[in-house]
């Protein structure tokens, strides 16, 4: 890991923070369910971002960095829909606890077959959910559209999930056809998808 690696990797643990204390103001003005999920989402983001920092890339073949690291987007996802579909809220959370059981019992089972079907499965739903719910409802003007560069920020944290699911199952992703090509672009793309979170939630919702 390079220093400008580490850089982008600070600066994306202090928007992470900011984000934090955000929507713990934001709780105590106005509670809601979601604003829970979005801090456990950012706390994930703040705490993986120093992990790496001090231990290197080599931590993201570490089983308990890789079910901790889910529940990123399983948390925010389920913030997005306990905000804006409360009444599903209960459903999609009982969704994503079973999806983090069976990435759990995959990562430390050995149960190589069943990992490469339950992880990207359970990360597609949550990333297509991060990346709808705010295009529909700045379409529908419930929220600015600026919300939508929550969207953007789901887009961008897929892409980079999906690489890394294709290259540890063997095959090529896109222009990514190894480990090190997704490490070289992963510091900024995680400086990016929290950059595009903060202008999506802060300024959007």
């Amino acid at each position: 890991m390079t220093i400008l690696d580490r850089l982008f990797l600070l600066l994306t643990g202090l928007i992470a923070l900011y984000l934090i204390w955000y929507f713990w103001k934001k709780q105590k003005e106005s509670p809601c369910g979601c604003n829970i999920y979005y801090i456990i989402s950012f706390l994930v983001l703040l705490i993986s971002g120093v992990l790496l920092i001090f231990g290197g890339w080599g931590l993201l073949n570490n089983n308990l960095v890789a079910v901790v690291a889910s529940l990123i987007p399983f948390s925010l996802a389920t913030g997005l829909i306990y905000r804006f579909y409360k009444k599903a809220g209960v459903w999609y959370l009982l969704l994503m606890l079973i999806g983090l059981i069976l990435i759990i019992i995959a990562r430390f089972g050995g149960m190589e077959s069943m990992n490469k079907v339950v992880y990207p499965l359970f990360h597609a739903i949550a990333g297509l959910t991060i990346v709808l719910v705010p295009i529909i409802e700045a379409g529908k003007k419930t929220v600015k559209g600026s919300f939508v560069w929550v969207a953007i920020g789901g887009i961008a944290i897929s892409l980079g999930g999906m690489a890394l699911a294709f290259i540890k199952a063997g095959k090529q992703f896109l222009f990514f056809s190894s480990l090190k090509s997704v490490t070289a672009i992963l510091a900024p793309l995680l400086f990016l998808v929290a950059l595009f979170f903060a202008i999506g939630f802060v300024k959007g919702d």
